[in-house]
């Protein structure tokens, strides 16, 4: 296949910068060019098409290392949701570290998120209500799954960004789907304070106070434990930037009391947040 494209006009082409290419094809072999009798790099059709498959896979989550795999044709086996699952529900430790270990080695964190730690925890659920699998699997899945991304909070609260304040009302044991929404607003940048679950209005009335986020987030899977405190959540709402979210939440409660219904999944609800004008 002839090569008659200087970088320039590869980079045109693609949508990627020259420096960006190069680096690709300096730390990759994404690009293969040949030697014009001058002396520069040509590049050919075929490096066009790697380089749009690469960016491509950039745009699915993927690692800049694992995408460039992809575009030069090599497979990427990385576990799925259900791989996950099954490791889960055989109490399958090592199995269940190493699968989440390849996908975070592999993928974006937003994305490991989104297409397999939170669809295996709600195949677990359904598993569990349906009676697929005991409450001792459902408690070491979800054991696991939090351990695991409390691990990766850790700093999370750095930086000079906006902060969220993140809480569970009281009653309220299910906190995994809040701290992933907190791991992805983390990556937009934001700084995440996480008091935890079953955390009465009041107190995280008393420490928004005292922090004075950007944003507060609660989130509840039963609604009773919002409609059990809708008085307190309207003060809470009248001071500072309120979100509700969850299974409990919704859109006529949040209106009720002047806060923003997060109806998305945790990723993309946090990839909304972050689209907004910052305070």
């Amino acid at each position: 296949m002839s090569a008659d494209l200087r970088i320039g006009e590869l980079a045109r082409r693609t949508g990627v910068s020259p420096e960006l290419l190069r680096a690709w094809e300096r730390r990759y072999g994404l690009l293969r060019p040949e030697r014009s009798s001058g002396g520069y790099r040509l590049y050919s059709a075929e490096d066009e098409r790697r380089v749009g498959k690469m960016t491509g896979a950039l745009g699915r989550g993927i690692s800049a290392a694992e995408a460039a795999k992809l575009a030069l044709g090599n497979a990427v086996d990385l576990p799925s949701a259900g791989t996950l699952v099954e490791a889960l529900v055989a109490f399958d430790d090592v199995g269940a570290h190493a699968a989440l270990d390849r996908l975070l080695s592999s993928l974006t964190l937003e994305s490991v998120l989104r297409d397999s730690v939170l669809p295996a925890l709600r195949d677990l659920g359904e598993r569990w209500q349906s009676g697929q699998i005991t409450i001792a699997q459902e408690h070491f899945a979800s054991n696991l799954l939090r351990g695991r991304m409390l691990g990766l909070a850790r700093g999370w609260d750095r930086g000079s960004g906006p902060r969220a304040l993140l809480a569970c009302p009281a009653g309220e044991q299910h906190d995994i789907s809040l701290i992933a929404f907190g791991l992805a607003l983390r990556e937009h940048g934001w700084r995440i304070t996480y008091i935890g679950t079953d955390t009465p209005v009041a107190t995280i009335a008393e420490t928004a106070r005292a922090l004075r986020p950007d944003l507060v987030v609660m989130a509840a899977v039963d609604p009773l434990r919002f409609s059990a405190c809708v008085e307190e959540l309207r003060d809470v709402s009248a001071q500072f930037p309120v979100a509700l979210a969850g299974a409990g939440a919704g859109k006529e409660l949040a209106a009720q009391i002047g806060a923003t219904y997060l109806a998305e999944g945790s990723v993309e609800a946090a990839a909304a947040i972050a689209s907004l004008e910052r305070p």
